[in-house]
């Protein structure tokens, strides 16, 4: 980068920053605009001696996908630049109509679609993998399938070619969770009118259309980890259990033999991901009689179980879609301290 004071500037040829395209791929135009002794020429590429700063390099990325931003105010420019990082790939995504022309070297740079590395002639292709042959060697390029990101929204990658098809190198195999034909995707285009109405759009308040919502149009999953672990207590060790007193039935649906949730079972608020009981001495006074009868003629303690389950918090419902019984290693089975359930739950918002 070369800094030039305005007497240097006007002897020098110097291009426009836009002049070349961002594909990789392009070529560079033969004749482009140029600055020359304060005067605007078109000029061989050849001819050009420097070339002007790119028009979005005085922003960053947010604020560079931010359509006539010159035109916007400048606190509301960075308030959505920074609600970009807010936004949640949808269940059905959607390119923009109006663009900057930037949403496909995010889409590339991000890493979230599958690019094909040399060119090639598409062998075999479904949900889990796609593979490529091409130069004499095969290549299987394996697709993410429902795996849950660091803010639990569902990384899914869809594929975009059909077998048989010839493909160049850097092409789009599949899309990522917010990118439609190697597009950055983040939002829906919907129509949007300025306009009073009776005062429920007073201020900062949105009247939108009841198809937006009956119709999924901002429909997002979302993949969240729900965690138990099993411990030994002073009063015995903790089981894990489909038999759970004292509790419905239509609660304890989904579990297994072993008290733990089926995988692919539609779970509501209030259901049982994983029954256990946890062992703790009872009251003197609660004793049955038979009960007092063995303390006092054996001396056996009397304990009881009270349940610990885990159940799926209020306002969640989904399918699950990951069960793992995870176990210390050099445990065994009858240690339940090293045994700890893991369950991962995709979730409709």
């Amino acid at each position: 980068m070369l800094y030039l004071s305005p007497s240097r500037d006007e002897y020098y040829m110097v291009a426009a920053g836009n002049s070349l395209a961002l594909n990789r791929g392009s070529q560079e135009e033969q004749v482009v605009p140029a600055r020359y002794r304060q005067e605007f020429l078109t000029i061989e590429w050849e001819q050009v001696h420097l070339r002007n700063i790119f028009p979005f390099q005085y922003f960053s990325i947010g604020a560079s996908l931010i359509p006539f931003i010159e035109h916007n105010d400048a606190n509301r420019a960075l308030m959505s630049s920074n609600m970009q990082r807010q936004a949640v790939p949808l269940s059905r995504s959607e390119k923009c109509i109006v663009g900057t022309g930037l949403e496909s070297q995010v889409a590339l740079d991000s890493g979230v679609p599958a690019i094909a590395e040399h060119e090639g002639k598409i062998v075999y292709t479904d949900t889990d993998k796609i593979i490529l042959s091409g130069n004499g060697d095969t290549l299987s390029i394996p697709l993410v399938r429902y795996q849950r990101s660091n803010k639990n929204t569902c990384m899914h990658q869809k594929p975009q070619v059909a077998r048989g098809k010839c493909i160049k190198k850097g092409q789009i195999l599949a899309d990522g969770a917010a990118t439609v034909g190697g597009e950055l995707s983040l939002g829906k285009n919907v129509l949007v009118a300025y306009m009073p109405w009776e005062g429920y759009n007073f201020e900062d308040a949105v009247l939108i259309n009841e198809r937006l919502v009956y119709g999924d149009i901002y429909t997002s999953f979302h993949i969240r980890k729900y965690e138990i672990q099993t411990h030994v207590t002073s009063h015995g060790p903790e089981r894990i259990t489909n038999e759970i007193p004292h509790l419905e039935a239509h609660l304890l649906r989904n579990l297994d033999k072993k008290g733990v949730v089926m995988l692919g079972s539609w779970v509501e608020t209030g259901d049982i991901l994983v029954g256990k009981l946890t062992p703790q001495m009872a009251k003197e006074s609660s004793y049955a009689p038979e009960d007092r009868l063995l303390r006092a003629i054996l001396g056996i303690q009397i304990s009881t179980s009270k349940e610990t389950c885990l159940k799926l918090p209020i306002g969640s419902r989904g399918r699950v879609i990951d069960v793992r019984w995870i176990q210390k290693k050099g445990g065994s089975s009858y240690n339940p301290e090293t045994i700890r359930m893991n369950s991962n739950l995709l979730t409709i918002t």
